[in-house]
């Protein structure tokens, strides 16, 4: 891969995780394993269908695949190096803060 296509992926990436539901999402699908919608909008306290929006969005980044379970789609992250990302984020930011 090119370096410049390197760095408008990466930027690409950083701009799918600049939400604080997706970052959310990827870190309750860390610590619970598979979920569905209801279960995420209950665990991260966000409507239906704002939660819906922001899986299509991490959907089609590849960063979460979903499972159809009967009438339900269950979700769970399809690549784990995105939660060190979060983690290592998280984690930068609670050491930058006085």
């Amino acid at each position: 891969m090119e370096h410049d296509e390197a760095l408008t992926k990466g930027a690409e990436l950083l701009k799918v995780l600049g939400s604080p539901v997706r970052i959310g999402v990827i870190l309750a699908l860390e610590e619970h394993g598979e979920r569905c919608v209801h279960e995420l909008t209950d665990l991260l306290e966000v409507s239906q269908p704002l939660m819906s929006q922001h899986l299509r969005v991490l959907r089609s980044a590849n960063l979460i695949v979903g499972r159809r379970e009967g009438k339900e789609i269950r979700y769970s992250i399809a690549d784990h190096h995105v939660t060190h990302i979060v983690r290592d984020a998280i984690t930068h930011a609670q050491e930058a803060t006085p």
